[in-house]
């Protein structure tokens, strides 16, 4: 419930983003007994739909596949839940936390150390012209694709193109390029968390063909981890790829403004929510990443200020595919159709 001082302030004109911060820590502190029943109702149908499409191979190869595309929304979940671990915001013991969080990364096919520094090195940098690409969509200004060769600027459509972006792309980044503790391969630590990854995933999947052969990788293993990968990069994708997004050069950026501007508040069905782990209130993860995540929807419930803000459904988010550069001039994103007549 909100206070009359909050009531009246929401009539005000808006609160700058660095105001939220001490308001926002209200919500931080998770509840382990929630926290716990959170993984369990993700992991348990998890696992659960993992034997069901075993068992059904000998069925029908149409049904494995079916239960394999429901039980892709439960990995996406399991990894929200790695990434709540990584900000220390699902558990209060950061020991446990992290050991959850790696052993969550097996089956996200996700070094845990490494994407955790990455990821961090995302939130600090997030909207930052000058701090691109580390653990984000590489973005070029209308500027710097205009002074590319046309090979690069090849190159650069290649890779925007949506069919790389969600067809090829997802399934590179988690079946190949999480190998390897890329950007950081001279520290020793993510070696380990690489490597680590690898060897209990490599031992996990021998112990599946061993006992069920070829079928059930093909079948379960593949599919599950491809569709959840594709959700995934599309839903980070949309959650700072939008026309009115945030960008500025390191001396005119602002880190709580371009968490706020710079992230999409997606609105989802209830379902599509869940099984997102509420990933999609982008904006006040961003502001505050220590919320948990089963906790964003009672910040909307209470400040409606940011309940609409930078709000995009889903029919609104299927045209961010179309934009490309940024515009430091309009300040917005642009398509490269766009960009020829600026």
């Amino acid at each position: 419930m909100l206070d009359q001082s909050e009531a009246a302030r929401q009539h005000d004109k808006p609160r700058l983003a660095r105001e939220w911060v001490p308001i926002l820590a209200k919500y931080r502190e998770p509840d382990p007994a929630r926290s716990f029943f959170e993984l369990a109702v993700t992991l348990g149908p998890f696992i659960g739909l993992w034997v069901l499409a075993w068992l059904a191979i000998p069925v029908s190869y149409f049904l494995t596949l079916a239960l394999s595309v429901m039980n892709a929304a439960f990995l996406l979940r399991l990894f929200v839940i790695q990434h709540d671990c990584g900000h220390g915001s699902f558990l209060q013991n950061r020991t446990i936390s992290d050991w959850l969080g790696r052993g969550l990364g097996v089956l996200t096919l996700t070094p845990y150390d490494v994407w955790q520094r990455s990821h961090a090195m995302h939130h600090g940098a997030s909207g930052n012209l000058d701090r691109r690409g580390m653990g984000d969509v590489h973005t070029l200004t209308v500027m710097e694709y205009r002074a590319l060769t046309w090979v690069n600027q090849l190159r650069y459509r290649i890779y925007r193109n949506p069919v790389v972006l969600f067809g090829i792309g997802p399934g590179y980044l988690f079946l190949i390029q999480n190998r390897l503790p890329l950007g950081f391969t001279h520290i020793m630590k993510f070696w380990i968390s690489a490597m680590g990854t690898n060897a209990v995933l490599l031992l996990w999947l021998s112990l599946v063909v061993f006992f069920g052969g070829w079928a059930p990788i093909l079948l379960i293993f593949l599919p599950t981890t491809v569709l959840a990968a594709t959700a995934g990069v599309w839903l980070f994708y949309v959650q700072h790829q939008f026309e009115t997004t945030h960008w500025d050069l390191e001396e005119d950026w602002q880190l709580h403004e371009a968490a706020l501007h710079g992230s999409s508040h997606y609105v989802l069905p209830a379902a599509l929510q869940w099984l997102s782990a509420n990933i999609g209130i982008h904006h006040v993860h961003h502001l505050y990443s220590r919320i948990p995540f089963y906790r964003l929807p009672e910040v909307l419930r209470d400040h409606g200020e940011l309940a609409n803000s930078n709000r995009m459904t889903i029919r609104q988010s299927l045209a961010n595919v179309r934009l490309h550069l940024w515009d430091e001039k309009s300040k917005r994103l642009v398509s490269f159709a766009e960009a020829q007549t600026i």
